[in-house]
């Protein structure tokens, strides 16, 4: 039987993160795979990062990449990996085939987020590690005033469904509460 896939849904700032983290809390070897990349000159952005590392414990290996189903695959490490996340992961894959743009996105970047997103769900779905990934669940706030903004949106909502489908289990994250949405097994 393979390991627990979860997936932990929420706001900005709701707790996820560290609820994520909390589930770890035991292991002393997880690899973190921080998928935010760098934002050279932002400082609050900075800031957040290294808040996340203080929280971490030292003994956690730490990987920035967006090679997920990469790390996914690997049957050489088998220490569990905890996603962090997966908002910022499709940011990265929608920046890589321009997708923000309207005229690209109706010429082949739609279907090049399309793809990246089903392999990743792909990934997911047979790896044999013990993973936590953390997504943003951005359904439930303002209708994006742009395009661009719900095409995000809703590229999120779709790749956040099927991650859950192939999850052992679903929690969301409310203003630090964590609620059960798919419990282990079910």
């Amino acid at each position: 039987m393979a390991l627990p896939r979860t997936l932990i849904l929420g706001g900005a700032r709701s707790g996820k993160s560290t609820r994520a983290e909390q589930l770890l809390a035991d292991h002393s070897d997880v690899l973190y795979v921080a998928t935010s990349g760098r934002r050279d000159g932002d400082q609050d952005w900075a800031r957040r990062v290294e808040l996340h590392r203080e929280r971490r414990p030292a003994s956690w290996r730490t990987a920035e990449t967006c090679a997920l189903e990469a790390v996914l695959a690997d049957r050489a490490d088998p220490a569990p990996v905890l996603i962090d996340c997966l908002a910022l992961w499709l940011t990265a894959v929608m920046d890589e085939c321009g997708a923000w743009d309207d005229d690209a996105w109706y010429d082949g970047a739609e279907t090049a987020v399309q793809r990246r997103c089903d392999a990743l769900a792909a990934a997911w779905r047979v790896t044999g590690r013990q993973v936590i990934a953390v997504s943003n669940e951005v359904g439930m706030g303002v209708v994006p005033a742009t395009a661009a903004g719900r095409r995000f949106r809703d590229t999120l909502g779709r790749l956040n469904m099927a991650v859950a489908d192939a999850s052992e289990q679903v929690l969301l994250v409310v203003a630090g509460q964590v609620l059960t949405v798919k419990p282990t097994g079910v």
